[in-house]
């Protein structure tokens, strides 16, 4: 009787252990899909920097490089529920549409420091 309680608990932890890891394995999945989709967001940020100082030559390259960005936030505002994320999520698309009014009123260089920043914050939220 004592080794089938043995066995009962060793089957019990193995199970708790397994469990542990498989939910695990899918925050890690989901913190490097976010540190991923964080990366691809600051080279997007880089591409508007380049594309507000040649706005002259070439408008549109803003409001595409806008566009990038504003996609690969959504993609990590779907698939998170983190409180610090999420708040990144909403300033950098917030700071994006002021980047996106500005362009769309003249404004030739639009200042996209929030837009960086907020990329910063979305990083730093994705890697704890």
């Amino acid at each position: 009787m004592a080794a089938s309680r043995g066995r009962l608990a060793a089957v019990m932890a193995t199970a708790a252990l397994t469990a542990g890891l498989v939910g695990g394995c899918g925050a890690v999945h989901k913190a490097m899909d976010c540190v991923h989709t964080a990366d691809t967001i600051a080279d997007g940020v880089t591409d508007l920097q380049q594309a507000v100082e040649n706005a002259a030559h070439d408008p549109g390259r803003a409001d595409s490089a806008l566009d990038t960005i504003e996609k690969n936030v959504r993609k990590i505002g779907d698939k998170t529920d983190d409180a610090d994320v999420n708040k990144a999520v909403d300033d950098l698309d917030k700071a994006v549409g002021h980047v996106r009014t500005a362009i769309r009123n003249g404004d030739r260089t639009p200042d996209v420091g929030p837009v960086t920043d907020a990329a910063g914050e979305l990083t730093k939220g994705c890697a704890k």
